[in-house]
């Protein structure tokens, strides 16, 4: 039996634990670094215990001291969120051997997938469709003669972690020669292990993904899929669930292929499974997160299923309240993630103090959010401050929504990334799902504006408002913008996209 649970987290996916946790009527214990004394979620928790200094290697990292807090308040269970401890085996075991509930796969299940060669290796097992690329660990000299056969350009990849730490792109084998050192020191001090792989880069992909829920008495389901193409670095920024690149035979081959892979693993608890889609409509394995995604919220949005609640059941030991057959996706969701960024300066982290915080809210909107007024935005953590969702009957209503919901959020005292999420919801290209992984790079280079751009901006601010005071637009027909029109054709004739 579970009756108090240890959130080994922070930020806004320990608050969203902690309120699934509360609606099961579970205790719950919370952790914090010197950092997060006023975070929102060290108040949310029912019980919350210092951990260390601010850099993660001093708290949130710390295993062996979480596992002592979680013994000495008396919890039978410990939910890692994402990141920090989440897909670590070690630390999975050390909770086992403690006597503790480690809320998420096997430690096995996660060594095998959190090895991205071996990873890999499975699907080619399975005759998965993969990419050129390697299986093994290589190298550098075995990199070099590994490319000529795999043709240019690549990718230089990690073999452990993720989140698009130690990926870089060579387009000959002088850039090869340049990335691999670089991206072996990144995942050396990112993940504590420099092994790498190549794989072929293609470009125009779309990144899907296919959420998976499996007990521990041999059930295992699938939710849909998630679409995760406008990035930035290899790092997802907005998600949507459905995809609107797959047809639905499409959708069912990758959905069983994803299914395929849980069980071949024998996999326990919340995972996803990731897949590339080219321009041809051909997909291809990636890789296996054992664990729950930052996206996970989107999937919540159209199936109704309370992801973090199915961890915390199957963990229990309890068998899946659902079939297949029982999952059934309604409408669209979008999601995004809103990061202490400056887009204009190569998306560097930033920091300050929040003076002043509007969330948005309304009919199909929600909020994930980790921060608070007055809450100091550190150097320490991970730049997502929260993550807004918004829902919708059909595509378009769903963008709508978003687009209403971005224009009434407000964060004051530190850059954020809303103005680019504004930009990106009122692309054109964005609302008619014509967008890959180098989207944003190829269609979105936000700069700092110049003199002339701020000098028209100001010009135009006055003449509109010079129009508003002397009535200069009575008699003459006002022009609606496209996104009112979406609405008002949605509303009146229940179009979708």
């Amino acid at each position: 039996m579970i009756g108090k649970v240890l959130v080994a987290n922070r930020g806004e996916i320990a608050v969203r634990v902690l309120r699934t946790c509360r609606e099961l009527g579970l205790e719950t214990v919370a952790v914090f670094s010197e950092a997060d004394r006023e975070a929102p979620h060290v108040r949310y928790a029912d019980e919350a215990y210092y951990i260390g200094s601010p850099p993660a290697q001093e708290s949130y990292l710390r295993g062996e001291r979480i596992i002592q807090v979680a013994l000495e308040a008396g919890a039978q269970a410990i939910h890692p969120g994402y990141g920090f401890l989440a897909e670590s085996p070690h630390f999975a075991r050390a909770c086992a051997e403690a006597g503790l509930i480690f809320v998420g796969p096997r430690p096995e299940t996660m060594e095998l997938l959190g090895d991205k060669a071996a990873a890999r290796r499975l699907a080619r097992r399975l005759r998965l469709p993969l990419l050129p690329g390697t299986d093994r660990v290589l190298d550098d000299a075995e990199m070099l003669t590994a490319a000529e056969r795999i043709g240019y350009p690549v990718l230089v990849k990690a073999v452990s972690g993720g989140g698009g730490v130690g990926i870089r792109v060579a387009h000959s084998r002088a850039e090869l020669e340049a990335a691999i050192p670089l991206a072996r020191r990144e995942a050396q001090v990112a993940f504590g292990d420099g092994a790498l792989y190549l794989e072929r880069l293609i470009e125009h992909v779309r990144h899907i993904e296919v959420q998976l829920l499996a007990d521990g008495h041999g059930h295992i389901i699938h939710l849909g899929e998630r679409e995760c193409s406008i990035q930035r670095r290899h790092q997802k920024l907005i998600e949507e669930a459905p995809s609107r690149a797959l047809s639905p035979q499409l959708r069912r081959r990758i959905c069983r292929a994803a299914v395929r892979v849980g069980r071949a693993v024998g996999y326990v608890g919340a995972g996803t499974v990731e897949f590339l889609l080219d321009p041809g409509g051909n997909f291809y394995f990636l890789e296996v997160n054992p664990r729950l995604q930052v996206e996970h919220t989107v999937t919540e949005a159209i199936t109704g299923v309370d992801i973090v609640k199915e961890q915390l059941r199957i963990a229990a030991g309890r068998e899946l309240r659902y079939t297949q057959k029982d999952v059934r996706p309604r409408g669209w969701a979008l999601e995004c993630r809103i990061l202490a960024e400056d887009p204009a300066r190569d998306f560097i982290p930033c920091t300050g103090r929040i003076t002043y915080l509007r969330e948005p809210g309304g009919p199909g909107v929600r909020v994930d959010s980790g921060v608070c007024e007055g809450l100091t935005i550190t150097p320490y953590y991970d730049s997502l401050l929260a993550k807004l969702v918004a829902w919708g009957e059909t595509r378009g209503v769903a963008i709508v929504r978003m687009r209403r919901a971005l224009a009434e959020y407000q964060i004051h005292g530190v850059i954020t990334n809303l103005d680019l999420h504004r930009a990106l919801l009122d692309s054109h290209r964005f609302f008619g799902g014509q967008f890959h992984t180098r989207f944003l790079e190829e269609r979105f280079a936000p700069t700092e504006p110049g003199e002339e751009e701020c000098l028209a901006a100001a010009l135009t601010a006055v003449l509109l408002d010079w129009r508003r005071r002397t009535g200069a637009w009575a008699g003459e027909e006002r022009a609606v913008g496209r996104w009112k029109m979406l609405g008002r054709w949605d509303l009146h004739r229940g179009g979708g996209w």
